[in-house]
């Protein structure tokens, strides 16, 4: 892989919209996704509209169907350049 370029424009988004953001670039719909996770719709649409925490064992979850690793998911505005983990 070629040298790691930080994108040159960011934005802030929230947990809910970054469930919402790699659903639809799997092009899945909620009831889709439901279908994958066992998770019910209303509780997906719950959590893109940040009504319900997405919890750790969801996180889980959805990474699985979603294709993506759970930190994507739970910590989406974390920028490695700036904080540290420790």
């Amino acid at each position: 892989m070629s040298e790691y370029r930080k994108a040159k424009k960011g934005i802030e988004v929230s947990v809910g919209e970054s469930v919402r953001i790699l659903r639809e670039l799997q092009e899945m719909s909620q009831n889709d996704l439901a279908t994958a996770t066992g998770i019910a719709q209303s509780t997906l649409s719950a959590i893109e509209n940040d009504r319900v925490r997405l919890g750790v064992e969801r996180a889980k979850v959805l990474a699985r169907a979603l294709r993506c690793h759970p930190a994507v998911l739970v910590f989406p505005g974390w920028d490695m350049g700036q904080d540290s983990a420790a």
